[in-house]
């Protein structure tokens, strides 16, 4: 029942593929997950990316990218915000996730990925022509393609991460983890676009649709983790004194061109009240707009402050979303984290050479 993979377009990305790997100068995965390299309260840099690779043209440009960040001597991990493929008449095929696990293992440090929607929540036939896919069951595909060994990176210098996995309660968000390093709490989170799982996903679903959860539960549950997930993270922020925290996600809940936002309200308010109560800097890093954009949404003067109700006021929240997708350019964003200064985030934005 589902879209049958086209020949060529399997032929290109499997092409692609294996142009990275031979064009890469990357050496065999260390079996050893060390911790982050360099001691605590040191300045330390990542990489980080998203809406990434859109459609054929940006596909054969990922494994250029992934070789310029490899030689970007001062980027220590890979951080992806999500959407690995395009959004629209681009199906959803386990080939194409084997692909870019190939790809993204041969990234030389470690990368943190959290999915998009564009990989499991608009797989279905609908309007997007995405294939014949229940988006629960590629969301499963996705966490057993992507998320191998829960609490373990990609790349080939994997790390190891605290996975919420290892919460029986929430065993299956193994693609919700938390890390330290220079004991800045970082954390990533399955918060997607379409209206965070909201948006209809059509009525043409597969037969075996009822082996799955329903689109309801599956929204509420996650929502659940996620609020669980969020509130250790703060708790453990908390405890330890961290300096920052920084939360990856893929979703834009501040959106102006959604028709609707309402399924990001209680996160847009629960990540305000803990960021308030937390006081020091707090960064979102994202994607799905596309566009890059630096703004403080929870500021007063910020022109998306009522966009959700009971939003907080939590002036030490910036948020940067990424630029991505078939029309951005091809960049990734180096951000220097400083945990000793006021303002401890910096950043430059790195176009492909």
């Amino acid at each position: 029942m589902r879209s049958p993979v086209d020949g060529k377009w399997l032929a290109v990305i499997v092409g692609v593929f294996a142009a990275g790997c031979s064009n890469s100068s990357v050496t065999p995965s260390d079996p050893v997950l060390n911790a982050d390299r360099g001691p605590d309260e040191e300045s330390f840099t990542i990489a980080v990316i998203g809406d990434t690779p859109y459609g054929s043209v940006k596909l054969a440009e990922f494994p250029s990218l992934v070789a310029q960040i490899n030689a970007d001597p001062a980027v220590e991990r890979v951080l992806h915000a999500g959407d690995i493929k395009a959004g629209k008449n681009s199906d959803c095929a386990d080939a194409y996730f084997h692909v870019i696990h190939g790809l993204f293992d041969t990234f030389d440090d470690p990368l943190v990925y959290t999915p998009g929607d564009n990989e499991w929540t608009d797989c279905h036939v609908d309007i997007k022509n995405n294939g014949l896919y229940t988006p629960t069951e590629r969301l499963v595909a996705v966490r057993d393609t992507f998320f191998p060994v829960p609490g373990q990176t990609l790349g080939i210098h994997k790390r190891n991460v605290e996975s919420q996995a290892s919460d029986p309660a929430n065993a299956a968000y193994v693609e919700n983890v938390m890390w330290t390093r220079s004991d800045v709490i970082f954390a990533a989170l399955n918060i997607t676009g379409s209206n965070n799982d909201l948006a209809p996903w059509g009525t043409t679903l597969p037969a075996d649709a009822g082996n799955y959860p329903s689109q309801a539960t599956e929204e509420a549950t996650r929502a659940a983790a996620n609020a669980a997930w969020l509130a250790r993270v703060f708790s453990r922020a908390r405890e330890e004194h961290a300096p920052a925290v920084v939360l990856l996600f893929q979703a834009d809940m501040w959106d102006p061109a959604e028709p609707t936002l309402t399924g990001y309200d209680d996160l847009v308010t629960q990540i305000g009240t803990l960021a308030a109560n937390f006081r020091r800097p707090v960064l979102l890093l994202e994607g799905d707009s596309h566009v890059f954009h630096v703004d403080n949404p929870y500021s007063a003067a910020s022109p998306f402050h009522g966009f959700h109700p009971s939003t907080p006021l939590a002036d030490n929240v910036t948020r940067i979303v990424v630029e991505g997708s078939d029309k951005g350019r091809t960049e990734y964003l180096r951000l220097t984290i400083d945990p000793k200064a006021k303002a401890p985030f910096s950043w430059v934005r790195v176009p492909l050479n």
